[in-house]
């Protein structure tokens, strides 16, 4: 007896309890529509997807080689067709969730129109995202479970019971395409109750993880760009438990908090730290404080003054009133924000780097491994790296360090296509390559993730398309260029009234009504062009 079996006799027998009122109900289309629809509430999909998160992480303790992978992605629709083409071509999402980014909610989904990556658009377009991707994701769930449940008509008609049962296992077995999301909720969108309620909205539209910076909330600024400024840990750690109490209240007890760190390309401090004695987590943070010694004659009108023993520090305090670290602090200050955080319910780390390099990421991590032994990191394969010129930089230097004629490239023109085919530029793409499965053996990189491809290719595409169609290609730039691909690649969309959900409405018309229900499939339905 099968699930799918189990389901129809319940709803029978609950039928007979209703006798002839429930006369038009068939047993099997509500078992098809319950299917169809296996999660509920955003919830149950955040306790779900909890659950495959923590399995993934403690696979990954042990095996780093069961490292986990995201797409950023900023529609449904995206989300849904990478689910779908991740179950066509690799056969199962194990190991692959979607991230939810706010450079591209700003960029894309902001009423004001396109913005910069420094929380400036509204805070509730983030929950709703989080509650369109698990709508196209429950979509996608429908329509593949609505072709099975064809094929087992199919083969019902023709006879055929062993390629009925076939398709009943393939019904039973079916996986969803519902799969963690990391949510990016910024810096937290303002104090610690903010933070809370924000994190309420996304976890009840279906986050498991959300992703949380120690940037200042009114001047946040994009991880790849300058001017950054963070808060003292115990600023953050606050909202680091606002997160935790959000996940608790709505029964996710094990619910994920990414922290992460932007102190490495971060030069600035809103504010001092408060310190209660020596050494302790404020004096911590306030010693990377760029700061010159004076007396007490010295002292001016409205300076601010630390006092360490006799000795007088007056940091250096910009035209803004933000206060600098010294340069060259940013590792030490990363290492101690990673492991307050982890000390203080964060799960999973992110530390923000300036380049794609696994020897910096590792020197990071290992420092955080020595107090934490079990820490990984969420980490950032961003299209604001150049990647081909730092790995060519890379492969370069290696090649430099270890005796070979490095003389015909030139370092300072190293995205010149004329290497493209060269032991220099293969050598730098295999490191690219590898870089993911490399980083997480040796610098405990548990997700990669690419916070912005989708906002890449859908420009892309569009200037392909555009080039050829409005050039002298006219109509063969689509036929050529999409739909003949998307034949020849099963891609979904070329039945794209089938995507969107015309057969599925058909089986409902006809769970409701009977042979009397209208149908759109019919022989006239040009969507049968493509088989």
């Amino acid at each position: 007896m099968n699930a799918y079996q189990n389901d129809i006799d319940a709803i029978r027998a609950l039928k007979a309890t209703h006798g002839a009122p429930w006369d038009a109900i068939d047993p099997e289309s509500a078992a098809r529509m319950r299917a169809q629809n296996r999660f509920r509430t955003g919830l149950e999909i955040a306790q779900y997807t909890a659950d495959i998160m923590r399995r993934d992480m403690a696979e990954y303790d042990t095996d780093p080689s069961a490292y986990t992978q995201s797409l950023g992605v900023w529609h449904g629709f995206i989300g849904q067709q990478k689910l779908i083409s991740i179950k066509k071509h690799l056969k199962s999402t194990k190991g692959r969730y979607l991230y939810l980014s706010g450079w591209m909610v700003a960029a894309l989904r902001s009423e004001f129109g396109p913005l910069p990556d420094q929380s400036m658009h509204e805070k509730t377009s983030v929950p709703a995202l989080i509650e369109e991707l698990y709508t196209f994701l429950r979509q996608a769930d429908a329509r593949e479970l609505d072709l099975l449940f064809a094929k087992l008509d199919a083969a019902r008609a023709a006879g055929d019971e062993t390629a009925a049962e076939f398709v009943r296992s393939q019904i039973d077995n079916f996986q969803t395409h519902v799969v963690p999301i990391i949510a990016d909720i910024d810096a937290g969108f303002g104090n610690p109750e903010a933070t809370y309620l924000l994190a309420k909205k996304m976890i009840e539209a279906g986050a498991c993880a959300i992703q949380i910076e120690n940037q200042v909330s009114d001047e946040k600024q994009c991880g790849h760009q300058d001017g950054k400024v963070t808060v003292p840990h115990e600023d953050f750690i606050a909202k680091l438990t606002a997160v935790r109490y959000a996940f608790l209240e709505l029964g996710i007890d094990n619910g994920i908090i990414v922290a992460r760190t932007d102190s490495l390309g971060a030069g600035l401090t809103q504010k001092l730290a408060v310190t209660r004695e020596p050494g302790d987590l404020g004096d911590r943070y306030n010693s990377f404080l760029d700061t010159e010694e004076i007396s007490r004659a010295e002292l001016g009108n409205g300076d601010v003054v630390i006092a360490r023993g006799d000795t007088l520090l007056r940091p250096k305090r910009l035209a803004s009133n933000l206060f600098q670290f010294r340069p060259g602090t940013g590792e030490e200050r990363v290492v101690l924000d990673c492991v307050t955080s982890l000390r203080n319910g964060a799960d999973l780390l992110w530390i923000e780097t300036e380049k794609p390099h696994i020897d910096q990421i590792a020197g990071m991590v290992d420092a955080i491994r020595a107090e934490i032994p079990d820490a990984k990191l969420v980490y950032n394969n961003s299209p604001s790296f150049n990647w081909t010129l730092n790995f060519r930089q890379q492969a370069y230097d290696l090649l430099e360090r270890e005796g070979a004629d490095v003389s015909a490239y030139d370092r300072s023109d190293l995205m010149s296509a004329e290497y493209d085919d060269t032991d220099l530029g293969r050598l730098a793409d295999e490191k690219i390559r590898t870089f993911q499965r490399d980083g997480s053996a040796r610098a405990g990189i548990f997700h990669h993730l690419i916070t912005l491809p989708t906002y890449h290719t859908a420009a892309l595409s569009t200037d392909d398309l555009a080039k050829g169609y409005f050039g002298d290609d006219g109509m063969l730039a689509y036929v050529r260029g999409v739909q003949r691909r998307e034949i020849r690649e099963g891609i979904a969309t070329v039945k794209h009234q089938n995507m969107a959900g015309s057969d599925l409405g058909d089986s409902h018309k006809e769970y409701f009504a009977g042979e009397a229900a209208l149908k759109a499939g019919g022989v006239h339905n040009t969507m049968n062009q493509f088989g």
